[in-house]
């Protein structure tokens, strides 16, 4: 990655970004506001780094998640068909307003508090599979099928269909450059699935989440196919793929901060406001949805043009000296009121309280479950997925 600013110019590599991001996010938040760079697609954009205006620009109307914005050339994110492409992350209003509004209408708060046994008798489902061991990969054996079985109970996918759904995902969210039909072939499956789903869901409903949104479409004729479709993949893909991380980066940063592990064992009940400190410290969205200037934009005394791609570095945000005291420090007796762990403004998270849910029934009954938890080999040991869109390990091996 290469970057530029108004007379400075920080020089940053791809393997150091990625190797790590904190510090490279550091050197540029304090070199500047806001960088023109190319990022690890070799794509350019203006990269925005201090809280302030994060979280200003987060807010900002001039500032469009709709990709026909865009100008040619810059980074645009996940390239996705139309059938899963017209979600409310490409959206502006009227039109975002107008889903939302339906969304809200299906995602009750009483559809996800009564999820809170159910998470809770999954986690020990899937810890009484791996305690025999003595040691696990956590990733695999629990902060991955955690999540994929709650957001595909709420949905209503069938038990037999969540293997294939959680090996679709991961393909798309990190292409194997020496098989690039892997992705394709994934997005072609998952089109075909959700299809035959909602096909389901519209001869024989039932009470759960896709059911009412295919009654908000056949109802109210208010939701194109595509946008059901749209909207069926992307509370698949961000209710599975985030949470997943957010469990396993938060473990992470426990098992390697024992005094604040040993509080947390003693005060339990603080998991629900610690999880915000724990997203803070090292969160699964390093980046909010790109955005595209409708006009000519000035953020942090930067002009920025019109049509040109503007990252918003929640990572830097959120190590920022100016909002957050002594920032690179892990303390979940903080006060993060107003993080952006999960965005701001009218593109505020959706699943934000099912993120937190199941955050913290999955921290809770592991850490009862497992009083000597620890990590099965040195920390420096593990390794982080090469991603710039998402912040994940590849695998976290711990021991009981």
């Amino acid at each position: 990655m290469s970057t530029t600013t108004p007379g400075q110019t920080p020089s940053v590599d791809t393997e150091e970004l990625l190797a790590d991001p904190y510090a490279v996010y550091a050197r540029l938040r304090e070199a500047g506001p806001v960088h023109r760079f190319t990022g690890t697609d070799g794509l350019p954009a203006w990269l925005v780094t201090r809280y302030d205006d994060v979280r200003h620009a987060l807010a900002d109307p001039r500032l469009s998640l709709d990709k026909s914005r865009a100008k040619p050339g810059g980074y645009r994110g996940l390239a996705l068909p139309p059938a899963l492409d017209a979600n409310l992350l490409n959206m502006d209003p009227p039109d975002h307003t107008r889903i939302r509004r339906l969304v809200v209408k299906a995602f009750t708060p009483r559809r996800i508090a009564a999820l809170r046994e159910p998470v809770r008798r999954t986690a020990h489902t899937l810890l009484d599979a791996v305690e025999p061991l003595g040691r696990a990969d956590l990733i695999a054996a629990y902060a991955a099928p955690l999540p994929i079985t709650v957001i595909c109970e709420l949905l209503g996918v069938a038990e037999a269909d969540r293997p294939d759904f959680r090996n679709w995902t991961d393909a798309i969210v990190i292409p194997d450059p020496a098989r690039p039909e892997r992705a394709k072939d994934a997005v072609r499956a998952l089109i075909g699935f959700l299809a035959r789903l909602l096909a389901a869901k519209r001869a024989d409903p039932a009470d759960d989440l896709l059911s009412d949104l295919v009654a908000v479409r056949d109802d109210e004729d208010r939701l194109s196919e595509d946008e059901l479709m749209s909207l069926a993949f992307l509370i698949l893909f961000a209710g599975y793929e985030n949470t997943v991380h957010l469990i396993a980066n938060a473990t992470l940063a426990l098992l390697t901060h024992p005094g604040q592990l040993a509080e947390i064992r003693a005060e339990p009940g603080r998991l629900g406001d610690a999880v915000w400190e724990l997203a803070r410290y090292d969160g699964p969205v390093p980046l909010a949805i790109r955005r595209f200037p409708v006009e000519d934009v000035t953020i942090g005394g930067v002009t920025v043009p019109a049509g040109e791609t503007v990252l918003l570095s929640l990572a830097a945000a959120h190590r920022d000296p100016r909002r957050f005291a002594d920032p690179d420090t892990l303390d979940l007796g903080r006060d993060v009121t107003g993080h952006l762990a999960l965005g701001h403004g009218i593109h505020y998270c959706l699943g934000a309280p099912l993120a937190r849910l199941e955050a913290e029934i999955a921290l809770s009954v592991l850490l009862e479950r497992f009083p000597r938890l620890a990590l099965d080999g040195s920390p420096d040991e593990v390794e982080w997925r090469p991603s710039m869109r998402s912040r994940g390990l590849r695998a976290l091996p711990v021991q009981f």
